[in-house]
């Protein structure tokens, strides 16, 4: 069974900057592509980004463009976000979640992640 824990999340002030991280428990064997979403108070859960297991094939939503960058290090089952020029619109639960199928010419929907970690706050305020 495959754990996800985000760390990184908290208060930042408008156009400052937050890293979060996302650790997979133990060593992880087989391909996954790896994705962040986000959920705002009254909002579904949206999509953020994704990465290949690779990290040759990346996806961002149009809002986060620009301003967010995902990376993944596959030799400590972790991958990131940096969160730059940060937006009180931001403002949400960010989830890291991970998937078996592979990111090609589409990236995974949502409902094709089968691990979630439990959310970790993030929080744009003046």
């Amino acid at each position: 069974q495959v754990q996800l824990v985000e760390s990184g999340g908290g208060l930042v002030q408008p156009g400052g900057s937050l890293r979060l991280s996302c650790l997979a428990s133990g060593r992880i064997s087989s391909p996954y592509t790896m994705g962040w979403f986000r959920q705002a108070p009254g909002k579904e859960r949206e999509f953020v980004a994704a990465i290949s297991w690779s990290g040759a094939i990346i996806y961002y939503s149009d809002s986060v463009k620009g301003r967010f960058t995902i990376s993944r290090d596959n030799a400590e089952n972790t991958v990131n976000l940096q969160m730059n020029s940060l937006k009180f619109e931001d403002t949400a639960v960010y989830y890291c979640a991970a998937t078996r199928t592979p990111a090609q010419a589409m990236r995974p929907i949502q409902h094709e992640y089968t691990y979630w970690g439990q959310g970790t706050q993030v929080t744009v305020s003046s």
